[in-house]
């Protein structure tokens, strides 16, 4: 599950995230431990904290003392949002980039993508 491209922290940050889009854990549902997470992954748990603690200083994650981590009211839009920006610059720009090189048209680029949604 762990993946070598890009540190474990941000891993459990995104799988964190994608529990959030997913819906399984919804705004105001505890998150699992760092503990939990260190021992799922095998992991320390400053590493396993490092990962919630980005969550939290992006304020999709919070802290009830004593309790454990929870996900903030309105997390699940800030998450949709930030992806979607992710998704354009990673993959949009790329690919309206390549297309440009190739001389595909931005007709021609839909009409690839409408073929792309068909064949789903």
């Amino acid at each position: 599950m762990i993946d070598d491209s890009k540190p474990i922290f941000v891993q459990i940050a995104e799988r964190i995230e994608d529990d959030i889009l997913e819906g399984r854990l919804p705004e105001e549902s505890q998150v699992p431990s760092t503990n939990q997470f260190a021992a799922y992954y095998q992991i320390n748990p400053a590493t396993a904290a490092k990962g919630v603690n980005l969550l939290v200083d992006q304020g999709i994650l919070y802290k009830k003392r004593g309790i454990g981590m929870f996900v903030a009211s309105g997390s699940l839009e800030q998450v949709r949002k930030k992806r979607q920006e992710q998704f354009y610059e990673q993959y949009v720009v790329t690919m309206v980039r390549e297309a440009g090189k190739l001389g595909i048209t931005a007709q021609q680029l839909i009409e690839m993508i409408r073929r792309g949604e068909m064949s789903q």
